[in-house]
């Protein structure tokens, strides 16, 4: 980490391929899913998630969308139920574990392929922004 700059925050991003149709077309499943990421990522919900069925029309991007707020940031997925695929981006100000945040999308969706990415997010600080 830079001296001039502060992690604002953690980002996980995982996309998920060859999951079976089934473990992605059920909003339940997918409500039980975040539910159980929170608490395994120890977190705290804010609200309910909200969880939307979107472009039908389209055989590649048929599938649900979930946004769930939780207390230091979010938690969104897409579902693109006809190709198997789902991408999950996690965002939060306070640090968690990606191993436990991987092993419960693995248990609820089953996939052939994980592709990970981590990330640190910055927070410029007064000297690095008069440096600018």
């Amino acid at each position: 980490m830079s001296q001039q700059t502060a992690i604002w925050g953690q980002h996980l991003i995982l996309d998920l391929a060859g999951c079976p149709r089934e473990q992605l077309t059920s909003a339940e499943h997918i409500r039980h899913w975040v539910k159980e990421l929170i608490t395994a990522i120890d977190m705290k919900a804010f609200g309910e998630p909200v969880i939307e069925h979107f472009a039908s029309h389209s055989f590649d991007a048929a599938g649900f969308t979930l946004m769930q707020l939780i207390e230091t940031s979010n938690i969104s997925a897409h579902f693109a139920e006809n190709l198997g695929q789902v991408y999950i981006d996690i965002f939060s100000c306070k640090r968690f574990s990606d191993q436990d945040a991987m092993e419960v999308c693995r248990k609820y969706f089953l996939p052939t392929q994980v592709k990970s990415h981590s990330l640190e997010r910055g927070l410029f600080t007064p000297a690095l922004l008069q440096a600018i």
